[in-house]
């Protein structure tokens, strides 16, 4: 099977192109080192199966990043039949000379000159002919955004694949070797082929950039911005809510129950109370979740998050980070696992290990879960988006507390530079892309730790069997009178302390296992809490949840990012004796002040 790689500099729009060419749903997002992993799809083309590889994004072949090296051990230990290499064609000066050293290195290029609708906007041209001619591979532009030229251009890459022969490895490791004459070639062509205006015409960025990228009001109007987006969110996402839940509740009063009824009791426990509530009450913040993520899909394409790394620079760097760092922190915000993935693109080892230690105090997705389900339950609906506003700056606060405790222990100089790309809205395809992708991520970790979880809390809580159900004689109950003393201070109970346990597995296991413990879901189980809980108590659980170790699989990659054992175990005893500090000081504080 022939094989085409794609490859491109951050932020060219390479990832949406490579969903667009293939019908694949790569994660896409508006900043640098959003490629973290190898992404292939197979795709007919000209009569025959190709597998498309989307590669990481790299400035240069001979650079020492993770991302850069990612993409050379791929080169050199793969045969490739052609390469495409996305350019931003606004920005063609900077960019030629990746196109250049794939030329030098001997591997068969097509070049796709990409955002050919913000170049036409700039008044920039290029003579398509004579930039093939000089650089003595096809040139095409395409708008990847808009889906323009693909025609021509798919054309234009199946004639090359026809005529093209498969890359020598070997020879490729030891053309990487010779650094060329590369800045002499691309001043060549760009003087032939490309005309750029002496003046640019300043357009909605540069007049948007005086306001949110202000010295003064940035910063105030970034967390301003975001808080308004929690507002939104609980808005509109309340009814959808509540209409989830209705849904699932009449199907289990109306279906489930009739055929189920003929089942032995603990069996029908197992299935009703245990399983489909728990995996139920779960599934009715799914609303919710896929309207976080569309709102964050547009701050996040439009080129905003850039220009918050930008705005929190010089704040990082107190803290021994850098405005990347501040990037990786809100990719956190969907899921720790890619956000610590993403630290590839820092070269300096001790500044990805730094990242890499307060990346999981980000309130992902998962965590969300949880505390919109309890401040529903527990808060006013004005209350409510405070609340939530307020558990974020917390996740800012604990990753920046610990980025300044440890920053002596790993030093980084390592200069920050950022490209802060123009304001563009996502398209419709683009959004639905990203909901689906976040639906079908749900959909994976519920049907691998939901279910087992809530199976095992509703295991643990009716076992054994002679006993009443989540009392002190089960097993749970074992377990929760040994964490007392330490989980009791801090306003957690027994109940609780067990759906802590699970938590570490994977967060959406919370909510679930609440619902195995209690035999209930939905306003039922809002209900309860609200009559078991008061404020003080849920805000307390809530921040030891926020800080508290992560999932298993951010654990697992925590190890595997950093090749340490002692690093990933450093993390984790770090991240609980921090949660349990700060709930405590909360919850003590809190009680002695009368609340």
């Amino acid at each position: 099977m022939k094989c085409i790689a794609l490859l491109g500099m951050p932020n060219t729009g390479k990832s949406t192109f490579f969903n667009r060419f293939t019908g694949a749903s790569a994660r896409v997002g508006n900043w640098p080192g959003i490629t973290i992993d190898l992404m292939a799809a197979k795709i007919p083309l000209n009569g025959q199966v190709v597998r498309v590889v989307d590669l990481p994004g790299i400035y240069d072949f001979h650079g020492f990043s993770e991302d850069e090296k990612v993409v050379r051990d791929f080169l050199e230990n793969n045969c490739v039949d052609l390469l495409l290499i996305v350019l931003n064609g606004v920005q063609l000066e900077r960019q030629l000379s990746l196109a250049l050293q794939a030329q030098q290195l001997g591997l068969p290029t097509v070049l796709l000159l990409n955002m050919a609708d913000e170049a036409k906007r700039a008044g920039i041209t290029v003579d398509i002919e004579k930039m093939a001619a000089s650089m003595n591979m096809p040139v095409a532009w395409i708008s990847a955004k808009y889906g323009e030229g693909f025609k021509s251009a798919s054309s234009v890459i199946a004639k090359a694949l026809l005529s093209s022969h498969p890359t020598d490895p070997a020879m490729l490791r030891e053309n990487l070797r010779a650094d060329d004459e590369i800045e002499a070639a691309m001043e060549k062509i760009m003087s032939e082929a490309v005309q750029i205006p002496k003046t640019m015409p300043v357009g909605m960025t540069a007049m948007l950039d005086r306001i949110l990228l202000h010295p003064l009001f940035g910063l105030p109007l970034f967390f301003l911005i975001m808080f308004l987006l929690f507002q939104f969110i609980f808005t509109l996402g309340k009814p959808m809510q509540d209409g989830m839940a209705w849904v699932l509740s009449q199907a289990r009063t109306l279906g489930l129950e009739p055929m189920l009824a003929s089942l032995p009791t603990w069996l029908q426990g197992l299935l009703l109370d245990g399983i489909y509530n728990g995996v139920g009450t779960v599934a009715a913040f799914v609303p919710v979740i896929i309207l976080f993520f569309l709102v964050m899909t547009v701050v996040e394409d439009s080129g905003y998050l850039s220009r918050a790394a930008f705005l929190m620079d010089a704040i990082m760097a107190k803290m021994g980070l850098d405005g990347r760092s501040f990037v990786m922190l809100l990719m956190g915000f969907g899921c720790n696992v890619p956000a610590l993935m993403g630290t590839r693109i820092m070269r300096s080892r001790s500044l990805r290990l730094l990242t890499m230690l307060v990346i999981p105090f980000s309130l992902c997705s998962a965590r969300l879960q949880v505390f919109l389900f309890l401040i529903t339950a527990i808060f006013t609906a004005q209350a409510a988006p405070i609340v939530l506003f307020s558990l974020y700056l917390l996740s800012f606060a604990t990753a920046l507390l610990t980025a300044l405790l440890f920053k002596h222990r790993f030093p980084s100089t390592e200069p920050f530079i950022i490209e802060l790309p123009p304001y563009r809205l996502p398209t419709t395809r683009q959004i639905i892309l990203r909901a689906w992708h976040e639906v079908r991520h749900f959909l994976k970790r519920a049907s691998k730790f939901i279910t087992l979880g809530v199976v095992a809390v509703w295991v643990l809580t009716h076992v054994p069997f002679d006993v009443p159900p989540a009392s002190a004689e089960t097993l749970a109950g074992h377990i929760s009178t040994w964490l007392a003393p330490v989980l009791s201070p801090i306003g957690i109970d027994a109940q609780l302390s067990v759906v802590l346990i699970f938590g570490f597995v994977a967060k959406e296991i919370v909510i679930g296992s609440l619902a195995a413990i209690y035999g209930l879901e939905g306003d039922s189980l809002m209900g309860l809490m609200a009559q078991k809980l008061d404020w003080v108590q849920a805000y307390s659980f809530m921040l030891f949840t926020l800080i508290y170790t992560p999932c298993l699989s951010a654990v697992a990659t925590l190890r595997n990012e950093s090749k340490s054992v002692a690093f990933m175990f450093a993390s984790i005893v770090w991240s609980l004796l921090l949660a349990w500090a700060v709930s405590f000081v909360f919850y003590q504080g809190a009680r002695a002040l009368g609340f």
